[in-house]
């Protein structure tokens, strides 16, 4: 891409279905783009569950804090949270919840956190080949217990996604990934994972972090999702 004309280059980012010289589709990589300038949220696996923790950026003093949503409840076993544009992530949240609805009405079960992934992430990889449309311009944590264990997986616009032990995306994520790889560690208590996560908010944002602009949530080993009250 470095030889292109500026002229030439912007041809190969008017379609999606259109593959730059080098191999790139550049509607996806503003799509990856769009999600690192997203708040900071991130998910940590402990001992006994999973702790999602996300930024809700309060840019305007009248606003409810509480109506600034990050995290949401899949099912009563599987949490999300994302980074990215609000409403692109408000219809795969829909989604979502409508699969977990029609896998336990088909199967009598409720989804792996995997099945919910897998899903997701293959809507995510068929808005990246049809022309006329754009990718989505969010990446999710997904986090839960099930039947597997406790299971955190990152997707992105491309439609890939990851599984890990602790995972941050968004605006400073290489830097909160960072402290991650150096703090985290198997066996954390809920009590350390939280901990954990607001140092590294408070690393990341610096002045401007507060309690008020966080949120968090958890499932616990029972399977069950349940609110965190933050405390300094």
């Amino acid at each position: 891409m470095a030889n292109l004309l500026p002229q030439q280059a912007m041809g190969y980012d008017r379609a999606i279905t259109v593959f730059a010289p080098d191999g790139r589709l550049l509607q996806v990589e503003y799509a990856k783009k769009a999600v690192s300038l997203g708040v900071l949220t991130l998910g940590i696996i402990y001992k006994d569950g999973i702790l999602l923790m996300a930024d809700r950026r309060l840019s305007e003093r009248l606003l409810v804090a509480e109506s600034v949503k990050k995290i949401a409840e899949i099912d009563e076993h599987i949490i999300s949270s994302f980074s990215g544009y609000m409403n692109d992530a408000r219809v795969i949240i829909k989604r979502s919840r409508v699969f977990a609805q029609q896998y336990k009405l088909t199967y009598g079960e409720p989804p792996a956190v995997e099945d919910i992934v897998k899903y997701i992430s293959d809507i995510e990889q068929q808005y990246t080949q049809y022309g006329g449309i754009r990718p989505f311009g969010v990446s999710f944590l997904f986090g839960g217990v099930d039947k597997t264990g406790i299971r955190l997986f990152e997707t992105d616009p491309s439609g890939i996604y990851t599984q890990y032990y602790a995972k941050s995306i968004g605006g400073g994520a290489p830097e909160a990934n960072a402290i991650l790889e150096k703090k985290w560690k198997q066996g954390l208590s809920s009590v350390e994972a939280q901990k954990l996560a607001l140092d590294i908010f408070k690393e990341v944002l610096g002045k401007e972090f507060s309690l008020e602009r966080l949120e968090a949530a958890a499932v616990n080993a029972d399977g069950k999702m349940q609110k965190v009250e933050l405390v300094a």
